[in-house]
Parts: C-alpha cells; sequence; structure tokens
C-alpha cells in the first residue's frame, strides 16, 4: 500500500514539475541586442577617471537582471577598444539578436556632439546612422549619458524609438570627476531601475532622481534630461516590462 502511494506520488511530481517550469514567463527582452558602451575615460582636464567604467560595468549587470540576456549584451570600453571596432562590434551583435536594440551611450559631450574614444566627436548625424544600420525598424531604445546631449534627440527620432538623453541640448550633466562613483545619470538609472516597471517608468523616475540630486547640490542650471517617444513605442513600450527575481 505505502509502496503503491509512493509511486503515485512519484509520478505526480514528476508530471507536475515540468508544468511548473512552462508557467514561467520567459523576459519580455528575449532576442534583443543590449550595447553598454563607455565613450571616454576622462576628466576635464584629461586626466583618467572611473565614473565612466564604474557606469559600463554596472549598467550591464543592472540590464541583464531586468531581463537582457547576457548572451546578447555587449560592452566595450573606448580607452581599449578601438573606434571602429566598437562600431562593427555593436552591428555584429544586433544581426544575431534582432528583436530589439537597446544602445547606451555614456561620456562627455559637447554643444557639437559626443566625445567618442579619440575619434572625433560623433555628432547626431553620425550617431543616426549607426543607429539606423545596426537596429533598422525594430523597437529600438537609445540612452545618451553626457552633456548636451539633448543635441541627439530630432536625429534618433522615430516611430520605432525611444531616446532618453541626460541632459538639455544646451545644458551640461553633473558627476563626472574624479571623486565621483558613476556619472549622476547613469547612477540615477541604476538607482531607478531595480524598482521601474518599464523604461518609460525608469525614464520619469531617473529624471526625478537627476532632479533631486541637482536640486540637493544647488545647482543653479539644471540638465533637464529629455525624453522623446515614437507612436510605435509608445504603445509597445507599457508590454516590454522588466524582469524581476521572484
Amino acid at each position: 500500500m505505502l509502496r503503491g502511494l509512493i509511486v503515485v506520488l512519484t509520478g505526480l511530481l514528476a508530471f507536475a514539475a515540468p508544468a511548473c517550469a512552462q508557467g514561467q514567463p520567459g523576459s519580455r527582452f528575449e532576442g534583443w541586442t543590449a550595447a553598454i558602451i563607455q565613450a571616454d575615460w576622462r576628466d576635464g582636464r584629461g586626466q583618467p577617471i572611473q565614473a565612466f567604467d564604474n557606469a559600463r560595468r554596472d549598467l550591464g549587470q543592472a540590464f541583464q537582471r531586468a531581463g537582457f540576456e547576457r548572451a546578447n549584451m555587449v560592452e566595450f570600453s573606448l580607452q581599449r577598444d578601438a573606434p571602429d571596432a566598437v562600431l562593427s562590434g555593436v552591428r555584429t551583435a544586433a544581426a544575431k539578436a534582432t528583436r530589439g536594440c537597446l544602445l547606451y551611450f555614456t561620456s562627455h559631450g559637447a554643444p557639437d556632439g559626443m566625445v567618442f574614444g579619440d575619434a572625433p566627436r560623433m555628432t547626431p548625424d553620425v550617431m543616426a546612422n549607426m543607429v539606423r544600420n545596426t537596429c533598422g525598424a525594430r523597437p529600438t531604445v537609445v540612452i545618451v549619458s553626457a552633456c548636451y546631449s539633448g543635441i541627439f534627440l530630432n536625429a534618433l527620432q522615430g516611430p520605432n524609438r525611444m531616446v532618453l538623453t541626460a541632459a538639455r541640448r544646451d545644458r551640461t550633466s553633473f558627476g563626472c570627476g574624479a571623486d565621483e562613483r558613476y556619472p549622476w545619470f547613469d547612477g540615477c538609472i541604476l538607482e531607478t531601475l531595480p524598482n521601474a516597471p518599464d523604461f518609460l517608468a525608469l525614464a520619469a523616475d531617473a529624471r526625478a532622481c537627476v532632479n533631486r540630486k541637482e536640486a540637493e547640490a544647488g545647482i543653479e542650471r539644471p540638465s533637464e534630461p529629455q525624453l522623446f517617444v515614437g507612436a510605435d513605442m509608445q504603445m509597445r513600450l507599457p508590454t516590454l516590462r522588466f524582469q524581476r527575481a521572484p
């Protein structure tokens, strides 16, 4: 009698285990390419700092926890990677994972472009061509953490795009000194990502975080992060929810 009961229970558990596994939802970002690009490693005087490198490393880990697959994620540092190799590496990764794109840049910026290693500054036209050639018409999120990064907003707009920048086109961003762990904008992304349900909430929460930091520091000309969401992405983004550990 006892032996028969054990056999029955064993069979039920064997049947139930695969069913439970099948019921676990997969990441909404399965098949997405994610590229985290540290495009500078120096302060305003050209001295090495750790803030950008810290951001690249920890942003990669944070987006993995949010559901992006490590196998489809690439990270580059222009301190050690040649600019052409970075562009080629991002295109190669995007050719393998074709469901969507996340491109995140962290660097210094100027009114005419973003520092891109020792190459000429990346202008809005150059970045727009890179994003178009890399991601095409697939759903695409571009985040640019740099001073004056609002200059990229118009060039990157499209119905399949969300674009978030750390500052207005005529404003600096903050936190790129030797005594900072992260640029403030990157730090706010890292602070708010664990609790944000999706990219729209992440953008709103990160902007609020930046505003708070700048108010506490008495910044007179706040950076005012900018956001663009294309028509297709307005409908899609609420369905692309970040994954959370049980």
